[in-house]
């Protein structure tokens, strides 16, 4: 018997954990457990202590990132995925649609015609590219990921903190993406957006403390996956992963690294504003060489 392993979750047990409630002194993993004003507790003592009756926001049970405790935790997590599979339907129904949408720093559609691009101003591209796929099995795998990855860790961030990850990754990915490739090259996937989530998960294992040897051959896997070539070719991306996986552990940092207090929100919100601003950095430099 290994003496040296961790407790499960009461309600997990495959989950290995180092927290416990402070009430009734039950290990209980990121899902299920909710900041108290000391600590954490596990759902059932929350419940039993707050009484059937609503309370306020102020008052409700909160992640260990300071977000509000949700009905359904995976919830923006099932719309991401909804939104992407709409647009893939979209895509399959009037191609023409990826085109508009995909990130481009500049091109030409035909010889003679408009130059086009992120950098004649179609700053909306870097976001829109981040919801496009052309292939099943792109999204099929992009989604599979954005469920294991992103579940859990909506459950330890709560909704908009969540959500700030995610769509700050995918910006940090594309502002990569623009930077370093060749501006008529078309990128488009949520796998800069995902990686950005397995960035702030390893944030999320080490602020609890957890065996980190797991999460780190995750990121080693998936890596080696991007550079070394399948089928004779890489046209994987590197570039979005890398800026999603650097963007996510950042505001992952700013997110998870605060102690509960009356300045972590400002501190949480103020590193993804920061990251935004290095963003827009990264993208206006490189249209100011474009242009």
């Amino acid at each position: 018997m290994d003496t040296d392993r961790l407790p499960g979750c009461y309600r997990h047990p495959d989950r290995d954990t180092g927290i416990s409630c402070t009430r009734c002194e039950r290990p209980i993993c990121p899902e299920c457990m909710i900041s108290a004003s000391v600590g954490f507790q596990c759902p059932e003592c929350v419940r039993e202590g707050s009484g059937t009756g609503h309370r306020p926001t102020a008052n409700a049970p909160r992640t260990i990132a300071g977000g509000v405790v949700a009905a359904d935790p995976h919830l923006v997590t099932k719309a991401l995925i909804g939104v992407n599979a709409a647009v893939f339907l979209a895509g399959l129904v009037a191609p023409a649609v990826v085109v508009q949408l995909e990130l481009l720093g500049q091109y030409v559609e035909f010889f003679g015609g408009p130059v086009e691009g992120v950098s004649t101003g179609q700053y909306y591209r870097l976001l829109t590219s981040v919801f496009l796929h052309v292939e099943w099995w792109h999204i099929i795998g992009n989604m599979i990921g954005l469920w294991v990855i992103g579940g859990p860790l909506e459950a330890a961030l709560g909704r908009s903190r969540y959500l700030a990850v995610y769509l700050l990754s995918g910006l940090g990915a594309s502002a990569f993406v623009y930077l370093l490739t060749a501006p008529n090259t078309p990128t488009l996937g949520a796998s800069g957006a995902v990686f950005g989530l397995l960035g702030a998960t390893v944030v999320l294992a080490r602020r609890l403390r957890y065996e980190m040897r797991p999460v780190i051959v995750m990121v080693v896997l998936m890596l080696v996956l991007t550079f070394v070539p399948i089928g004779g070719s890489l046209t994987v991306s590197w570039q979005a992963h890398v800026g999603g996986l650097v963007t996510g552990a950042l505001v992952g940092l700013g997110m998870l690294r605060p102690a509960a207090g009356r300045y972590r929100a400002l501190i949480q919100w103020g590193t993804c504003a920061a990251v935004f601003l290095l963003a827009a950095a990264v993208i206006l430099i490189r249209t100011a060489e474009l242009t």
